[in-house]
């Protein structure tokens, strides 16, 4: 006799879907732990050597501040990085006129000052005379007013400056740092070669026309800038290396040294 195929009672069918649905609740769970897993080992992995890398990037003068801050941030920063072109090129166009015109022209400050003052008490008396025809207030002379805190702030400010530069003259005189006093010595050397050619007011403009240019092109190009230095600076260890090997080891050591050892 020919089996007829069993027929599922209504009762087994909710079972099975009920079994149907447990199981597939499970497989999400399981599926969704799993990438929670996932989530954590990647959370708990390193960060990639890129960002590493770019943490040991060679940067000028050892500098890890951007060159705004490194300027003192604020205004004058801006001026020399040129963030209002107007204001830097006025600055600078000021300062060119007046190298002009004490340098080229040979226009002495004293000179000009009393010229200055020449032509303003002119002005000022045909003012006052003229009053009477024009029917207009004779000219108020301003009073200048300096608030005495900023300029207390200022005379504080300057004489930590100067007390600092102080001890950092006295650190590189005590010869503690062979290597510092010598740089240091070598840069006056090259400043005073540099002074024999021109006059203070000509290097003032140089070191001000230098400010003006240079941090605006290293920032503009600071990478390339960077890796050429890092080639420059590793040669130039490697030439002092060189030097200290055969000329300063030669030289006695001084009592300070002698007394750190002990």
């Amino acid at each position: 006799m020919a089996e007829h195929p069993r027929e599922e009672s209504p009762v087994e069918s909710v079972m099975d879907k009920i079994s149907e649905r447990f199981h597939g609740q499970n497989s999400s769970s399981s599926s969704s732990e799993s990438g929670d897993d996932d989530n954590k080992k990647s959370s708990s992995l390193p960060p990639p050597v890129s960002s590493s890398i770019k943490s040991k990037v060679f940067r000028l003068f050892g500098r890890e501040k951007p060159v705004h801050k490194v300027l003192g941030g604020g205004k004058p920063a801006d001026v020399f990085l040129w963030r209002n072109k107007k204001i830097s090129a006025g600055v600078l166009g000021g300062a060119t006129a007046a190298w002009i015109l004490f340098e080229l022209l040979e226009y002495h400050l004293l000179t000009l000052v009393c010229h200055c003052l020449i032509a303003t008490l002119a002005v000022l008396f045909l003012w006052s005379n003229a009053t009477t025809f024009i029917n207009k207030s004779p000219p108020r002379i301003p009073e200048i007013y300096i608030p005495e805190e900023p300029v207390l702030q200022v005379a504080a400010a300057l004489r930590i400056e100067i007390n600092r530069a102080f001890a950092v003259l006295r650190e590189i005189a005590s010869g503690r740092e062979l290597k510092k006093f010598l740089s240091v010595i070598a840069g006056l050397w090259v400043l005073s070669i540099v002074g024999s050619w021109c006059n203070f007011l000509t290097l003032f403009y140089i070191a001000f026309v230098l400010l003006h240019t240079v941090p605006v092109i290293y920032e503009k190009y600071e990478d390339q800038v960077d890796s050429f230095s890092e080639k420059a600076w590793a040669e130039i260890k490697k030439q002092y290396a060189v030097f200290d090997a055969k000329v300063l080891s030669k030289i006695p050591r001084g009592p300070l040294k002698d007394k750190k050892k002990v």
